[in-house]
């Protein structure tokens, strides 16, 4: 699909399919680059095959993850320039070069029945360390990102186009700095604060400048191909915004549970410990979920099983 400026434009659909494994939230990566970097399931939309974006999506999903998929949401579109370089293009004159255009969505799926191998699961926490707050505040913060953020707070800068946060400014409300509170729905402005400074390897990768500033940096979580890994910040950003006014955990629950498994599982997704009894109070207050006679062998004293009214 060519342009006003000659190149040809791509539409690509990139699925975040994410699913809980042993209380630690995963998300589907099968291909590998050159370098070991993980993809996420894509490919180019197809009008004449697809009928339509999700169904596009669904049918990637099937074909490279075997995976069929329960809730589906359409997250953002991605077109920045230099963020979907390929290597196979990477002698073809620009012109030639098709700009892609990511189409990015959350797609929740359960574990149960599916034969997902294990080295295509990967803990998110694996991409952004700095995510996981049920141990504590993450060491990493303190150690390397402050630390370097301040330096490059520091250097001299362009000046704002119009007034507003300044580069600390910034850092100290996106990474909890100084006392500040955490705010754990900002999952992709704190990626891309760090993009930014020229601090994760994506930065490097995509020749941008800022990476140029450093001698040496920090290794700030397993990298992805392309954009996948701003994709994937704005994938849990988003889930952990919904959970707090939509129940869509529960598409990654069996149809029994505990709600101590219940608990663990929104944990996991927050990155964050929950106060016990509160929670329980306002699950049951929500009324989503009944109990049964029934009851799970949690290897000491036996939970009960609640169940789903209906699923959401």
């Amino acid at each position: 699909m060519p342009h006003a400026s000659g190149n040809a434009i791509e539409i690509n659909l990139t699925a975040v399919i994410l699913m809980i494994e042993r209380d630690m939230p995963v998300v589907y990566a099968s291909a590998f680059d050159v370098a070991g970097s993980p993809g996420l399931p894509s490919g180019p939309f197809e009008p004449t095959v697809h009928r339509t974006l999700e169904l596009g999506l669904r049918a990637f999903a099937s074909e490279q993850a075997g995976l069929t998929l329960g809730y589906v949401e359409q997250l953002y579109t991605f077109g920045d320039r230099g963020r979907q370089a390929e290597e196979r293009l990477a002698t073809a004159p620009v012109s030639e070069n098709p700009h892609v255009v990511s189409i990015g969505y959350l797609a929740l799926t359960r574990q149960e029945g599916e034969c997902v191998p294990s080295s295509a699961l990967h803990n998110i926490y694996g991409f952004f360390p700095w995510e996981d707050w049920r141990g504590g505040r993450p060491a990493i913060i303190d150690r390397d990102i402050a630390p370097r953020l301040g330096e490059w707070a520091a250097a001299p800068a362009e000046p704002l186009a119009k007034p507003g946060l300044t580069r600390m400014d910034r850092a100290t409300m996106l990474f909890a700095l100084n006392g500040r509170p955490f705010d754990e729905e900002k999952v992709l402005e704190r990626y891309e604060l760090l993009y930014e400074a020229g601090l994760v390897e994506e930065a490097r990768r995509d020749g941008r400048a800022a990476a140029q500033f450093w001698t040496s940096r920090p290794l700030l979580g397993r990298t992805m191909q392309f954009d996948h890994r701003r994709i994937l910040a704005t994938a849990l950003g988003r889930l952990r915004g919904k959970l707090k006014y939509r129940p869509l955990v529960f598409e990654l629950l069996p149809e029994r549970f505990t709600l101590t498994s219940l608990q663990q599982k929104v944990e996991a997704i927050s990155g964050d410990h929950l106060h016990k009894q509160n929670f329980r109070r306002l699950v049951e207050s929500t009324g989503l979920v009944e109990a049964t006679s029934e009851q799970t062998n949690t290897g000491g004293r036996p939970a009960a099983s609640p169940r789903l009214h209906s699923r959401p």
